[in-house]
């Protein structure tokens, strides 16, 4: 069935590297994010048009979409299993809402360009291939902008907002803690802390609330040292901006992920 109501929007906390294909390495570590991920088929109530998915491993001077109609892989993670760097997801790309989403980008006062050569990042590849693993849904990457301006990117979700009309699933892909030198017990109490705040942001607030905090995240307890810096927490800026007045809810929630590391993820509307 494919979609016609409108489409919630998510952040998401993609995990670390390829880890679908790491199962009997990982011993069952991703149970929770997998669920949760999963599950995501079901809350939508039928298949989208296409997926827009801004990575946090993906970031240009100018908003760029990827344009290609059969898009390459991009092996963007180190020391990983030989088997990893053959990965293939093969997700029709969506050169045609490309160019529509382009001229939205634009519409709301930015710089938007197209780039044929890009390719999937383990950003996108990997939430997806437990999402949709039979990758027959098309995929649209969309780059951050460098600076990681919250404000831009809250004001470039907005833009995006009446994609969620039209069949297309938006989703911030990063990690809601994202500090790789403080993954094991000295990142337990930051990145709970850090939680909580959002939490308290993204579920307990209004939608002006949720903005106001969101513009101010540094100030939030643990913030830096969850994100050192925020490449993987901007995505979420680009969701709530589609967001619009919808409420947020968790949609995972982990507080041994790495064996100490609390992380969720979220989705917003219904």
């Amino acid at each position: 069935m494919t979609q016609t109501r409108r489409l919630p929007t998510y952040y998401l906390s993609h995990g670390g590297g390829p880890w679908p294909w790491m199962a009997e390495q990982l011993a069952g570590a991703y149970g929770p994010l997998a669920a949760s991920l999963q599950a995501m088929p079901g809350q939508l109530g039928g298949r989208p048009k296409a997926l827009l998915v801004i990575s946090g491993h993906w970031e240009e001077s100018a908003f760029t979409l990827m344009s290609c109609p059969k898009p390459p892989m991009i092996y963007d993670y180190y020391g990983f299993p030989p088997h990893t760097y053959q990965i293939q997801y093969p997700a029709p790309g969506a050169p045609e809402l490309a160019q529509q989403v382009q001229a939205l980008i634009q519409g709301a006062g930015f710089t938007a360009r197209l780039d044929p050569q890009r390719g999937y990042d383990h950003g996108t590849f990997t939430p997806l291939a437990v999402i949709y693993p039979n990758a027959d849904v098309p995929v649209l990457q969309l780059s951050m902008r460098v600076g990681y301006d919250p404000q831009e990117h809250i004001t470039l979700g907005q833009a995006l907002a009446p994609l969620r009309d039209e069949g297309v699933l938006i989703l911030g892909s990063g990690l809601s803690y994202h500090n790789l030198r403080e993954l094991g017990p000295v990142g337990r109490a930051p990145s709970a802390a850090f939680d909580q705040w959002l939490q308290q942001t993204l579920v307990a607030s209004s939608p002006q609330e949720r903005i106001r905090r969101l513009l101010d995240w540094e100030a939030a307890p643990g913030a830096r040292r969850a994100h050192p810096q925020e490449d993987h927490l901007i995505p979420l800026m680009v969701a709530v901006g589609a967001a619009g007045e919808d409420p947020g809810r968790c949609v995972y929630h982990q507080d041994d992920f790495f064996g100490s590391i609390t992380a969720s993820s979220f989705m917003f509307g219904a």
